[in-house]
């Protein structure tokens, strides 16, 4: 098995990443067919797997100029919720690269129902090895998906290399604000498949050393221990319509995930990031 592969295989620990069809799901109670055309806004109640959704993709819009032919990089891509709402709300053509085959397909049959197709290149690949010959990209974007990349030092190099001159770097991340024990960071690279969360100066000097110039860095940590704790009581308390929906399988799995990210929070060792770098 190779290696993206393993990784492909590896990273379906982390319950987020189970029953992708759970989307699909969710369009049928809505009374979509199969085939419906779909509005990009229509999805992102399902499709933005990060916090705050559609207002975080906005704000990385705004905070590295993307705009109508802007090319633009998504790491770790999921269902293609962030690159759909870039690609329809700003016109810029966007290549979503996603490791997991599932979740590149689907995201892959969304964006062609929303008539994105032309506008959204969805990718399935490792960023650490995936062939971009002479590409190069005005602004790479990434939420919640560095962490769970190796090799730190290539993911950032590789970054670095494929954007054009002047062009920027956004990042929402988690890192550790105080140090793991064993345990804990056997449940992290489990539960949320976290296989490198450095502190937060060396994620800093990790840029700064590859040529990055930071044009901003926001600490995330106390907003998204508020915010995943209101996802989860929030689902808990619609547990019968989720059940109802979905069954009870899937409501499990997710309750069991929400609840693991909320107790790291909680805990004041993870810790998040906002990151704005450019190319000088």
């Amino acid at each position: 098995m190779s290696e993206s592969n393993s990784l492909n295989s590896d990273i379906k620990s982390m319950k987020l990443y189970r029953h992708v069809d759970r989307v699909l799901t969710e369009l049928q109670y809505l009374g979509k067919s199969e085939q419906e055309t779909l509005s990009a806004s229509e999805l992102t109640p399902f499709d933005q797997l990060h916090y705050h959704g559609t207002e975080s993709v906005d704000q990385a819009v705004r905070a590295t100029g993307i705009t109508v032919g802007s090319l633009v990089l998504e790491i770790g891509s999921g269902l293609g919720g962030p690159a759909r709402h870039i690609a329809a709300t700003a016109g810029a053509k966007v290549t979503a690269l996603e490791l997991q085959v599932d979740q590149n397909e689907l995201a892959s049959h969304l964006s062609a129902r929303c008539g994105l197709a032309e506008k959204v290149a969805h990718v399935c690949g490792d960023f650490l090895t995936h062939e971009w010959s002479t590409q190069h990209f005005d602004v790479i974007v990434s939420w919640l998906a560095l962490y769970h990349i190796p090799k730190r030092n290539v993911l950032l190099e590789r970054s670095y290399g494929l954007l054009q001159k002047g062009g920027y770097f956004f990042t929402e991340d988690l890192y550790a604000r105080k140090e793991f024990t064993d345990w804990e960071r056997s449940e992290l690279a489990a539960e949320l498949f976290a296989n490198c969360l450095p502190d937060y100066d060396t994620y800093l000097q990790d840029l700064k050393t590859v040529g990055f110039e930071l044009v901003s860095a926001e600490e995330m940590s106390d907003d998204w221990t508020v915010f995943t704790r209101e996802r989860l009581i929030d689902y808990r308390a619609q547990k019968a319509r989720h059940i109802d929906v979905h069954g009870e399988v899937v409501f499990t799995a997710m309750e069991h995930f929400y609840d693991v990210v909320v107790r790291h929070f909680s805990g004041g060792k993870l810790g998040g990031i906002r990151i704005v770098a450019r190319k000088t």
